[in-house]
Formats: C-alpha cells, sequence, structure tokens
C-alpha cells in the first residue's frame, strides 16, 4: 500500500510543475515587451496583441460551447 500513496504523491507534482513551465515560458515571451515599455509603438503592440488574444479566448469557447443547430 506504500507505492500507491507514492504514486500519488508523485501525480500530485505534476499541476505545480504545468504551472511553473507556463509562467516561465509566458514571463520569458512577454519581458522583452515590458523592457521597451516606453516605445508608444511597444504599446499599441502589447495591447493589441492582448486585445487579439481575448478575443479568439471568447470565439474558440464561443464555438466550443454552442451547439451547431443553434449558431447563427
Amino acid at each position: 500500500m506504500e507505492l500507491m500513496g507514492e504514486f500519488f504523491s508523485n501525480v500530485a507534482r505534476y499541476p505545480k510543475y504545468l504551472i511553473s513551465i507556463i509562467a516561465g515560458g509566458l514571463v520569458a515571451l512577454l519581458e522583452p515587451l515590458f523592457k521597451n515599455r516606453s516605445n508608444p509603438l511597444t504599446i499599441v503592440g502589447l495591447i493589441s496583441c492582448i486585445v487579439s488574444a481575448f478575443i479568439t479566448f471568447y470565439f474558440v469557447l464561443h464555438a466550443m460551447t454552442t451547439p451547431l443547430n443553434l449558431r447563427s
């Protein structure tokens, strides 16, 4: 029974590992943009990327949750 406890202990670590990998990747991708935030062109690009990401996220979730016969 000791082996099952170790197994579940190891499995419980994976979500924390996944979150840390995703957070580290986002920080590595966004750090150059935030370093150059004094440039107005960078601010416009950053805002447009964020808005575009939210719009894409909305449409993907809408397509996933709306049945085909209810789509207009």
